[in-house]
This record gives structure tokens, sequence and C-alpha cells, in this order.
């Protein structure tokens, strides 16, 4: 009887060592088949290590497609966010949130870079994880059509008037367009911001002709034309679109030869 239950016994260990080794495998397999951790998910830098902003936001400010490039604060400060994370924040922060910012505030401007915003009620935050990888880069700009010239407001662009709220940046502080009193965001390339600085100044009427883009976020306008009246409207330089030539006017055939060089003539018999 002493022996049948010491073979039970023996048996019983036996049994349960193989279990335990077959789980062991199990687990280490199941491990080596799991994706490895993503990369990325973590910012560069520790936004609590960075000042604090806090503030009610007041709008949105976009790109001139439509996507979500920083905030209006109440007291008029502009927080700055790259376009990657739009759909991060129309789901996280809406207008009249107040929120809390850690990031880069300029010297000398109302601006702020920031690498992260957390909604205060709702306790969301989204970070900046540095710069987009693969595939998940802003969108193209859409291609603005090439201006000759005019006289007065082009035909098929939107036109309005209305008084400059704010004037608006990019990352860096350059004067890139202006918001209105009416809500809509005026975008220019800052080469021609500077050029126009005067009439984007707060308070300034201006009158601006260009590609409008509306969303539920807010309205843009890639501005084309502007001036004080609408009979003093210029026209704005736009940057050239990718292989074409200047304002995006392509050029067909082959190139024009530099200056003082002759084509040869058809050959004589």
């Amino acid at each position: 009887m002493r022996s049948q239950c010491k073979a039970a016994l023996v048996g019983g260990l036996t049994l349960l060592a193989l279990s335990a080794d077959a789980l062991a495998q199990n687990v280490q397999l199941a491990a080596a088949n799991q994706p490895p951790p993503a990369v990325g998910q973590a910012p560069l830098y520790d936004p609590q290590q960075l000042p604090v902003q806090r503030g009610q936001v007041q709008q949105f400010t976009l790109t001139p497609r439509g996507d979500i490039d920083g905030l209006i604060l109440t007291d008029g400060t502009e927080v700055k966010l790259p376009p990657h994370l739009s759909t991060q924040i129309a789901y996280a922060i809406k207008p009249g949130d107040a929120v809390t910012i850690h990031g880069l505030r300029a010297a000398a401007l109302p601006l702020v870079q920031a690498v992260s915003i957390t909604n205060d009620a709702t306790g969301q935050t989204v970070i900046d994880n540095g710069p987009p990888g693969c595939g998940r880069g802003p969108a193209v700009q859409p291609p603005v059509a090439a201006i000759p010239g005019a006289s007065g407001p082009l035909p098929g662009l939107t036109e309005i008037q209305n008084r400059v709220r704010v004037v608006l940046h990019g990352p860096r502080g350059d004067v890139n367009g202006a918001l209105l009193e009416d809500g809509t965001i005026l975008r220019l390339p800052p080469p021609e911001a500077y050029r126009f600085a005067s009439l984007l100044q707060p308070g300034q009427t201006v009158v601006v002709a260009g590609a409008e883009t509306i969303t539920a976020l807010g309205k843009v306008i890639q501005v084309q034309q502007i001036g004080a009246s609408r009979d003093q409207l210029n026209l704005v330089d736009m940057p050239p679109r990718p292989g074409k030539g200047k304002k995006g006017k392509g050029r067909q055939g082959p190139p024009l030869p530099p200056p003082g060089f002759v084509l040869p003539g058809p050959s004589r018999p």
C-alpha cells in the first residue's frame, strides 16, 4: 500500500513538472509572436519639465487645407501645434475648454510652441511625440491657381472684408496670416505676409479674396488678393508648386536657353 502511494506521488510530481514546462514554453512562444513595442510613443523631452501656460481656448487656428495647427486663448496667446496632431486635438479639446499647456514661450510675442496640452476638465492630454513617421505627415496643401494679374476682384474666389483681430505666426515667429473679428483665418506665405504687414495689424480693416475652406472647425482663406479696399487689391505671390515655374506656371516643352545664347538654325545642305 505504501509503495503504491509513493508511486502515485512520484507520478503526480512528474506530471506537474511536465505541465509547468509546457506552460513556460507556451508563454515564451506567445511572447515571441507578439509585435515589438511601438516606437516613438513617448516624447523625447518630458513635458512636465517645460514652462506651464494655462488659459481658455477661444478657437482653433487652421492650415489652408483645414487642419488644426494651433489654438488662440482668450487672453490672445497663440499656441502652436503640429498639424499631424489635428485629429487628436479635435477629439480632446473644443473652444471654451480650460487647458494646461507645457511648452516654450516666445520672448517677444504671445506665442507658445506646445509639447503637450491637457483638457483640465477631462484630463485628456495630447503630446507631440516628435516628427510624424511615414504616412503620418500632414497632407500637401492643395495647389493654388496661378493668377497672371488683375485690376479688381478675380472671379471664382471668395471675397471678404473685416477687421484684423490677431496676427498669426508660424512656429518660429514668422507672420503667416491673421485672425479676423468674425473668426475667419487668413493665410499667406510668410514673405508676402511681411510685405503686407501694414494691412495685417490688429484693428486694420482689410479686404481679401482667395480660396476658402469651411469645416466644422472653422473657416480659412488662402489669400490670393489683399488690400485696404476693393479698389486697392494687390496680388499675393504664391510659392511655386513642385515641378512648376514661379507662381505655379508650368512651362510646356524644353526650357528656354540662357540670355545671350543663340539657338543653332537648321543645317544647310
